[in-house]
């Protein structure tokens, strides 16, 4: 665990701090950490269904099916070539 060492603590805000753990039966450190964990609230974790719809403005008005379609076509034709083929041997020059 990691260790958090806070300089020029205001004396006062420190005894309030003692006082309070003392009255929630909490050492010093635990009240702290209760007390930051309260104010920085639950973890947010991420989920790929963010990502929902995402880009979507870029697509529209255009058959998805189509789109896939006609790149599939273009790649029979070697029209176009995004991964080099296994038999295509890269240019030396």
């Amino acid at each position: 665990m990691a260790t958090l060492k806070v300089e020029d603590f205001p004396d006062s805000l420190y005894e309030r701090l003692q006082k309070q753990a003392r009255q929630r039966n909490r050492s010093l450190s635990q009240e702290v950490i209760h007390i930051l964990d309260e104010a920085l609230g639950p973890e947010k974790t991420l989920s790929i269904m963010g990502l929902q719809g995402l880009g979507k403005e870029l697509w529209e008005g255009i058959d998805a099916a189509e789109y896939i379609r006609e790149e599939r076509n273009s790649w029979e034709a070697g029209s176009v070539s995004l991964v080099p083929s296994p038999s295509r041997k890269p240019d030396p020059t």
